[in-house]
């Protein structure tokens, strides 16, 4: 399943679930303000991003400032719970499902997420094709 983070007044955040709505693709929101952020599940975001800290992490945060925080000098542990206590941090909206992570809202990258049968039948569908393409009646 997918679970997207994201925070009440964030215009990406919106973007990214009426993209998983319009596709029909079921989604977990976690909203970072409103429920404490698991460990496991920060860690996983963190193995899963292909920079670590640089991808989820927004240095430009007003806490990361104010504190002078060098996330690169922190443990894992020493990480994860700045994170769950200051969940600001974090760039969002953040898409994670089995295999990938994806931050920020991309209309070309988000594609991945659809599941890949859906992907393929795309990929073959003419953008004028006739009103019995699968693909179309499913929407």
């Amino acid at each position: 399943m997918i679970k997207i983070y994201t925070s009440p007044s964030c215009s990406s955040c919106k973007k990214v679930k009426k993209w998983f709505d319009d596709q029909g693709i079921p989604y977990i929101e976690k909203n970072i303000f409103s429920s404490v952020l698991d460990p496991n599940e920060l860690k996983e975001m963190l193995m899963k991003s292909e920079n670590g800290t640089e991808d989820i992490i927004s240095t430009r945060s007003k806490i990361a400032k104010e504190q002078n925080v060098d996330f690169d000098e922190m443990t894992i542990s020493q990480l994860i719970e700045f994170i769950r206590k200051n969940p600001s941090v974090l760039k969002r909206p953040i898409m994670v499902d089995d295999r990938r992570i994806q931050v920020g809202y991309n209309e070309e990258e988000i594609s991945t997420f659809i599941p890949r049968a859906r992907r393929i039948a795309l990929e073959n569908c003419s953008k004028n094709c006739c009103e019995d393409c699968s693909f179309h009646s499913e929407k």
